[in-house]
């Protein structure tokens, strides 16, 4: 191992699963120590338990690693604290967190309840604010700094069944780059990943997708935590493991001023915004509708593929 990571302290939120769990090892065998921190939930957020950061840590330690366990829910500001602290108080420093934590809750919006949404965000987003806030405040009084390594996804664009989700992960986005803009001036960089990855979360999507697994993932979050990425902030990489990709910055393309120099009219409006600015494509609705099309395609390949009542072979 080249040990890109070394004498480094990391925090990993989520690290007893999946992306979390591959990253955690991974930190460890690039030679940093590792703050595991886990509330070993289902899915839908239900069934804490402590016993995965713990299995993690027993990993890392197996191989030499060192490592401690944290269990807790990430979108309470005292547990965000304790990771940090955890840190700081074996090691001297924290270096670096990765905030994988999450879960789903899928619903339609129109049938969507209140918990559904506010337990996403709050274990997503709220989860990114309290490791942020915690680690910046010891990271900007180092003299080395620190990293900040955010987990969004695609569907920060738009979501069908998901916005609960969509809304928490498009939130991560702008505060990570508002923590980049922020934070610049202390050395501490800030960037997301949006993985595509075989895990627990990816199970129920109904249609095929270019993934990797979750130990293709984590090489990414190691290089955002390591010093060759230290001049690296605000960015969004997709990963499928096989395949790395960035994001463009949001920016105005076009506008429009109003002819006496305070504002339009609506008839104004009316008149010129289509043929002066215009609107944007969403590019996610010619992919859902490819995506229908593919899935519609396939209910209809394996139906008549099905042999009809009563057909079969016969003993």
């Amino acid at each position: 191992m080249a040990g890109h990571l070394a004498g480094r302290n990391i925090a990993v939120t989520g690290g007893g699963n999946g992306i979390g769990r591959a990253t955690a090892l991974l930190c460890a065998a690039e030679g940093a120590n590792v703050v595991v921190a886990d509330y070993g939930v289902t899915l839908d957020g239900r069934d804490p338990s402590s016993d995965v950061a713990d299995g993690v840590v027993a990993e890392i330690r197996a191989a030499g690693g060192t490592a401690i366990a944290v269990a807790g829910d990430v979108g309470d500001m005292v547990v965000g604290q304790r990771i940090i602290d955890t840190a700081v108080e074996n090691w001297g420093s924290i270096d670096g967190v990765v905030c994988v934590a999450g879960i789903v809750r899928e619903r339609m919006l129109f049938n969507m309840g209140e918990d559904e949404f506010d337990d996403v965000v709050r274990v997503h987003l709220r989860g990114h604010f309290s490791l942020y806030r915690a680690a910046s405040a010891v990271m900007r009084k180092q003299e080395t700094g620190g990293s900040l390594v955010g987990f969004t996804s695609g569907a920060f664009v738009a979501s069908t069944a998901q916005a609960n989700y969509s809304a928490a992960k498009g939130g991560v986005v702008s505060l990570t780059r508002s923590a980049a803009f922020a934070l610049r001036r202390y050395g501490i960089n800030a960037n997301c990943i949006a993985p595509v990855a075989m895990t627990r979360m990816a199970d129920n999507v109904p249609f095929e997708m270019e993934a990797g697994g979750p130990e293709a993932i984590a090489p990414l979050a190691v290089y955002l935590l390591s010093d060759a990425a230290r001049h690296i902030t605000a960015q969004i990489y997709t990963c499928t493991g096989r395949r790395i990709s960035v994001w463009n910055q949001p920016v105005e393309i076009r506008d429009m001023v109003a002819a006496d120099g305070v504002s339009f009219t609506v008839d104004e409006i009316v008149r010129d915004l289509p043929d002066t600015i215009g609107h944007e494509e969403m590019p996610m609705f010619a992919d859902l509708e490819r995506r229908m099309k593919e899935m519609e395609e396939r209910k209809a390949s394996d139906a008549a593929a099905e042999p009809a009542d009563g057909a079969g072979s016969q003993a």
